[in-house]
């Protein structure tokens, strides 16, 4: 009984911590970006002068003996998955938050300002192996849900396939909609190509939740590692300046596979301000879509 009180605890400071944010990222933000992206059909009417005529639609012009075009509306909803990785390593972190903890704030930022929109907003839950999907809906309740999940879910397995999780994804993902990743992103060229496949598809942000020691490890040699996800064990015995600068490589390696498959690459460390990246985006892209 004392657990779920504190689940529920920890489910309410979340929704009250983001709730002033939410504000922030949907006062105009939220809906520039991704608002619009879509059209559906809506009706024929008769052409008019002025009108596109590659809107014609040749069927019924023929039919009604004069010219008819499609007409078209902005889709009235938007379908948002949150695909999270819960590999081991996400339990990892030298901040007072983890990664995991930083990625459903994340989420529930992103689920509740969906929501604040009127969106649908899905959660996909993974490691080696899909562990929960809980298909897109709308709603207050949904949302709260799907925190809940990110906070007391217990994976069954350890490792990470973000390939699979990807391939899986663009599967249950019928309508074209956005897809946020949020993972710490190893291993970028193992899903690469599933990457590029998924964004043909969707609008695809990538989120990589890093630990202040994946960018700058904070001790000199020698140092132990220990895989989170393994139990593997590893002595280094470069030095400081040597581990950095490969840890700079493999955040290189994410933006280059990103950029190549034209994704969107949010870098939000553990334990910072989850805020700031985002808006930071969402003015990036602003941008370009002028």
């Amino acid at each position: 009984m004392q657990q779920f009180a504190e689940l529920a605890r920890q489910i309410r400071l979340l929704e009250i911590r983001t709730d002033h944010l939410v504000e922030e990222i949907t006062g105009g933000a939220y809906r520039s970006v991704f608002k619009g992206r879509g059209i559906e059909f809506d009706e024929v009417r008769e052409y008019t002068s002025g009108d596109d005529v590659r809107l014609i639609d040749w069927n019924v012009s023929a039919r009604m003996g004069s010219p008819y075009i499609k007409k078209f509306v902005e889709e009235r909803e938007l379908v948002i998955l949150l695909a999270v990785d819960l590999s081991a390593s996400g339990g990892l972190g030298s901040s007072k938050k983890s990664k995991r903890q930083t990625a459903a704030e994340l989420a529930a930022l992103l689920a509740f300002s969906a929501g604040k929109n009127g969106d649908k907003v899905g959660l996909l839950l993974f490691t080696d192996r899909i562990e929960l999907y809980l298909p897109p809906r709308s709603g207050r309740m949904h949302a709260l849900r799907m925190i809940r999940e990110l906070l007391a879910f217990k994976p069954e397995n350890r490792g990470t396939d973000i390939d699979a999780a990807l391939r899986e994804t663009a599967r249950l993902m019928k309508k074209r909609g956005v897809v946020f990743l949020l993972s710490d992103l190893i291993g970028p060229e193992k899903f690469a190509a599933s990457l590029r496949i998924l964004r043909a598809k969707q609008d695809v942000v990538a989120i990589s939740v890093t630990d202040p020691a994946d960018i700058e490890f904070p001790l000199d040699n020698p140092i132990s590692f220990e895989d989170a996800e393994t139990g593997e064990v590893v002595e280094y015995c470069g030095n400081r300046r040597e581990l950095n600068e490969e840890l700079q490589t493999l955040r290189d390696e994410k933006a280059a596979v990103c950029r190549r498959a034209q994704v969107d690459l949010i870098e939000v460390p553990s334990g910072g301000d989850v805020l700031k990246p985002l808006i930071g985006f969402f003015a990036e892209r602003r941008k370009k879509m002028r």
